[in-house]
């Protein structure tokens, strides 16, 4: 199962400092759109407790 999850929901639910960990984004050069989707695999959604 593969879950999706935008910018904005990834801020909404406190998750996007992780979520930027995952995808290697910290340098300040990487722009995101708050609509920018994000595809995480079933263990990643449950490592962020998306899902249960």
């Amino acid at each position: 199962m593969k879950i999706i999850i935008t910018q904005k929901e990834a801020m909404e639910k406190k998750v996007w400092d992780e979520l930027v960990m995952m995808f290697g984004l910290q340098d300040k050069e990487d722009q995101v759109w708050e609509n920018e989707q994000f595809i995480l695999t079933e263990e990643q959604a449950r490592k962020l407790a998306l899902i249960s």
